[in-house]
Formats: structure tokens, C-alpha cells, sequence
């Protein structure tokens, strides 16, 4: 990795201690810090949080902010990061691209974090690498992501394709059909994770009978329920993002489909996806996820009912609370390895390797690329969450070129050069 030519400054205002409670984690709105008298600028560490809460994407990212403020409020009330405390400054992007460039733009500048958690779609992501490269500052992604990307100044958290859909499509061409129909939302995830799932069903066997997207936030699926219906399809497996999920459910029982004629396999949904489109339409039908709130561990029961305890704002946790808590944890371990919190070279070096006992189990950010060690589980969706069908017992070694599209890179940790085009957007 190069060496970057900007260097963070260290974090200048003061925090007052967060309390572990619904009221403390609300005390730094959007936009807004929270100081207390007498500290200095070396007893605090500034943390961006870059989520929406308004826009097509605010119900699933609401419960994302939730859980950087349960995890960042358990690190500071335990004694914080070598001393320090964090202090956590939310922007909302409003489902918005370009307003994720213009409110990473303020953290870092502005606000000088040393690092920001936080995008939801990958279309966000992208849209901040140029910012995150120019101020060379350190965006921790939790969603899980279409892969065909690496840049070094981003820690990505959430799984990639191979640990989500390398296990789950074989299972779906021999128990549930191999006539596929892949739809989508009409953006980068679901387009690079349909190329993958095409070549993996034409791997084991299947057959790929049509291919349809719409635009994030579509909310009129006839046209494309219609097309299954004519593919002849067995099983349409769904990259479908957002509040989309609502609208194409329920068009697709309204337009004569179920889960006992066709049954959708999503890649794209949770828990807070479920709550919204109701029993009534989810009932039957299959999804893949490294973490679901069903998972029947003490780790995962104690992480679902804290969050339930301090939060009554109709979220429920899903794979991205858990993922984005994941990565408050997995900061905080980088953080603690580091002399100077702003050095941003120096953070980025200390994740690799990093463990954290996470309600989905143990994880690990790899030595070499940047992305993260996770489960893979899939299973039969019933009353509103996902009975497992499906677990690994350990942690999978992430391909964020998978091996199905790239052998080449099966066994391999490169990092890209900055001028690589093959490697991530410029």
C-alpha cells in the first residue's frame, strides 16, 4: 500500500462519559457532539457514524446507528480505548450517494474522526473512496458486499458472495429447484452478485431462465412477477434492497406467486425487511445471511435482548446490527494496538488479524485483505424470522474476488496499488 500524503490530526474536542442507557446513547445527534468540562483534547477519540435516517434505505440503516451507539456506550463505560473515551458524531446521508461524499467530507474535515463506521448500500461506499483516499482516513464498512473490490482505506465487515451464496446455491438447486430467475435491485451489489450466483448455478447444474432489475426504492413489481410466471422458474433468487422487499412481496403473491409455487431465495433480506412486509407475504420462503436473531447461542440471545432493552423505536436487530457492532468492537481492538489514534497508516495496519467474540461467533479481519473471517447460514423463513436450516461451524476466509469468477485469485491476498483499475472504482 502506498504512502499516503495526508495525515490525520488528533481528535480536539471533549466528550462527556456515555452512559449505557437510551438516553446517553441519543446524546450525539446528527451532526451534533456532546462535551463535558474538564477534558482535554487527549481524552477523547472522535468516531464519524455515517447512516441514514431518512431516505428509501432509513429502516434498514436505523437499527445500524442503534448498534454503534450500544457498542460505543459498552466500550466507554468499561474504561473507553487506553484511557480515552470515544466520542461518536452521527451524519445521516439520507439514502443519498452523494450526500455520503459531502457528510464523510464533513467528519473528516470538520470533525477530524479518526475513523468513520458507517454506509449501508455499496453505492454509498463507492461514493466516499475518493474522499477517504485524498484525506487518507478509514471508512469500516459493515454491510455485506458484492466483493470485486479492495481499497486500502477501507476495513470491509460484512460478507463477501463466497461466504453468503458458495454454500447456499447448491443447496437451492438440489432442494428447491434449478430453473433460476435472478432479480435485483438496479445498482452495483446486486448486478456483481448475480454475475456470481449465474456462474455458480451454471457450476452445479442449473439453469438461469431470466434476469430482471429495478430501481432502488421501486415500488411496482407486476412487470417483473409476470416475467417469472412466464420463465417457467422453480426458484427466484433475490437481490432485492431496501424497502423494495415490501413492494415485490406482496406483488408477488397479489400477482398469482407463493413460496409453494416458486419460492424467492434472497441474498438482500433481514429481520427489519420481514417486520415490514408481514408473515402473511415473507411466510415460506428462503434467505442467506451470516447472522440471524434466531441463532439459538447465549451469546446471540444476551446481544438480542440488550439491544431490545435499550431500544423501543420499533427496529429489531438484524445481520447489520450485529455487523456493525462488530465493527465498533473490531475498531476498538485496532485502536487500542496503535500509539497515536490519528495515524491512520498505522490503525489500518493494526486490523489485520483482529478476533472479536461476536454474537455470530468468532470473526477475524484477514491478514492481508482487508476483509473479514464470517459465518455463512441460510434457512426457511417462519413467523417473521429465519429458521437455520444451514451453519458453518467456523468462520469462512473471505474471496473478495471469488474464486468461481477469478481462480487465479482463489488463493490470494493481494492488495491493490492505487492506480488499479481492476481493483476498485477510482
Amino acid at each position: 500500500m502506498k504512502t499516503k500524503l495526508f495525515k490525520r490530526i488528533a481528535a480536539v474536542a471533549a466528550a462527556a462519559a456515555l452512559m449505557l442507557s437510551v438516553t446517553a446513547c441519543g446524546s450525539s445527534g446528527s451532526g451534533d457532539s456532546s462535551s463535558s468540562s474538564g477534558s482535554s483534547d487527549s481524552d477523547v477519540i472522535k468516531v464519524g457514524v455515517l447512516f441514514s435516517e431518512s431516505g428509501s434505505t432509513a429502516l434498514v440503516e436505523k437499527t445500524m446507528t442503534n448498534a454503534c451507539k450500544m457498542a460505543f456506550d459498552e466500550i466507554n463505560a468499561a474504561g473507553g480505548i487506553n484511557g480515552k473515551q470515544i466520542e461518536y458524531i452521527h451524519e445521516d446521508y439520507a439514502s443519498d450517494p452523494a450526500k455520503a461524499t459531502e457528510k464523510i467530507k464533513k467528519l473528516i474535515e470538520q470533525d477530524k474522526v479518526v475513523a468513520t463506521v458507517g454506509c449501508y448500500t455499496s453505492a454509498s461506499r463507492q461514493a466516499t473512496l475518493s474522499t477517504l483516499k485524498d484525506d487518507n482516513s478509514l471508512l469500516i464498512y459493515p454491510t455485506y458486499t458484492e466483493g470485486e473490490e479492495v481499497h486500502p482505506n477501507v476495513i470491509y465487515v460484512g460478507n463477501m458472495p463466497n461466504q453468503q451464496a458458495t454454500d447456499f446455491i447448491p443447496w437451492i438447486l438440489e432442494n428447491v429447484g434449478k430453473k433460476v430467475f435472478l432479480v435485483g435491485s438496479d445498482y452495483v451489489f446486486p448486478k456483481t452478485c448475480n454475475k456470481q450466483a449465474r456462474a455458480l448455478i451454471e457450476m452445479y447444474g442449473g439453469e438461469v431462465v431470466g434476469e430482471e432489475y429495478a430501481p432502488l426504492g421501486h415500488t411496482d413489481f407486476s412487470t417483473i412477477v409476470n416475467k417469472i410466471k412466464d420463465s417457467g422458474a422453480d426458484v427466484v433468487y433475490s437481490a432485492i434492497i431496501g424497502d423494495s422487499n415490501t413492494a415485490f412481496y406482496k406483488d408477488y403473491q397479489q400477482y398469482g406467486l407463493s413460496a409453494d409455487t416458486v419460492p424467492i431465495c434472497s441474498i438482500s433480506i433481514d429481520e427489519s425487511n420481514l417486520q415490514a412486509i408481514g408473515n402473511d407475504y415473507s411466510e415460506g420462503h428462503y434467505a442467506s445471511m451470516p447472522y440471524w436473531s434466531s441463532l439459538d447461542t447465549e451469546a446471540s440471545k444476551a446481544f438480542v435482548d440488550k439491544y431490545n432493552s435499550l431500544f423501543n423505536d420499533g427496529t429489531v436487530v438484524t445481520v447489520l446490527t450485529e455487523a456493525t457492532y462488530d465493527s465498533c468492537y473490531l475498531l476498538k481492538s485496532a485502536l487500542e494496538k496503535v500509539e497515536d489514534p490519528s495515524d491512520t497508516d498505522a490503525l489500518i495496519n493494526a486490523f489485520a488479524g483482529v478476533t472479536f467474540d461476536a454474537p455470530q461467533g468468532t470473526i477475524k479481519v484477514d491478514d492481508s485483505n482487508h476483509c473479514t473471517w464470517v459465518y455463512s447460514r441460510f434457512g426457511k423463513i417462519h413467523d417473521g424470522t429465519v429458521d437455520i436450516l444451514y451453519s458453518t461451524d467456523e468462520a469462512l476466509r473471505p474471496e473478495p474476488w471469488p474464486s468461481v469468477l477469478y481462480p487465479e485469485y482463489k488463493d490470494s491476498n493481494f492488495m491493490p496499488a492505487w492506480d488499479d483499475p481492476l481493483c476498485y472504482p477510482q
